[in-house]
């Protein structure tokens, strides 16, 4: 009896937890608040974007907004004069329903930031010693038209320079092949209004690099290598760009498939 008792015991906890991992799976409506981390005002018109689903929606007056998730999406919050935000979507998050997401304003944020002041003395040759060394190299190569910069800052440099040695018709393959799922994100995130809206307004690639995980390095060389010219690589907006990188990435599809 006390046999039959417990595997009816540990059936019932595995249906439990089969349930509840199930529930995790499901895409709900997440409601949520996003307010002034300094006034604790609500704040309207934020941009919200589903990174995972590629979903994307603004706040209304009340700082309220609904949007599509699923437990452990990330969330990207985007408002001007206050510092982006990622949030991590959790089980909490909607059995309560009063959540609130505190942004900061750019400001404060800014006060942070300590500087350090180079004590400099007025003779070059002392000066010069004193000064930090950039551990950042550059890597050129004939034939290409970029060099690549190393260090720290890019630790896959070197792969990528060798990569375009190997494969003479450019980087294209290296950065979509590498990339496939991401790349496939293009076709969602310009079928949603919202996010589209969002990237018009934008000119620090800090939206794109979020949404398709790539490096602002990455983005540069895609469109450098799809003879898009430097000026207007520095100065289009985030929507100009992602439109030049799906065309690229079709003509890459292309391509590919003849070769």
């Amino acid at each position: 009896m006390r046999k039959y008792l417990l595997i009816l015991i540990c059936s019932v906890s595995f249906f439990g937890f089969a349930q509840t991992e199930e529930e995790n799976q499901e895409v709900r409506e997440l409601t949520a608040t996003v307010i002034n981390a300094q006034s604790d005002f609500p704040l309207e018109s934020v941009h919200v974007v589903n990174l995972n689903l590629v979903k994307g929606t603004i706040t209304n007056q009340d700082g309220k907004f609904t949007i599509p998730a699923m437990v452990n999406d990330t969330l990207y919050f985007s408002y001007l004069g206050f510092k982006t935000q990622k949030v991590r979507v959790t089980n909490d998050m909607f059995r309560f329903g009063d959540t609130k997401i505190a942004l900061t304003e750019l400001a404060y944020a800014l006060e942070e930031v300590i500087v350090r002041p180079y004590q400099l003395t007025g003779y070059l040759e002392i000066d010069v010693k004193n000064l930090p060394i950039n551990d950042a190299r550059q890597y050129s190569i004939s034939g290409l038209p970029t060099s690549y910069e190393a260090g720290s800052k890019s630790p896959s440099a070197v792969t990528k320079v060798l990569g375009a040695i190997l494969n003479p018709a450019d980087l294209l393959r290296n950065l979509f092949g590498k990339k496939p799922r991401q790349m496939r994100k293009l076709r969602q995130i310009k079928e949603d209004d919202n996010i589209r809206d969002l990237l018009a307004s934008k000119f620090d690639r800090e939206t794109l690099t979020e949404l398709l995980q790539l490096e602002k390095v990455d983005i540069e060389d895609i469109l450098n290598n799809c003879n898009y010219s430097k000026s207007f690589i520095q100065t289009a907006n985030d929507l100009q760009i992602l439109d030049a990188i799906s065309s690229c990435y079709e003509e890459y599809r292309v391509l590919n498939r003849k070769q």
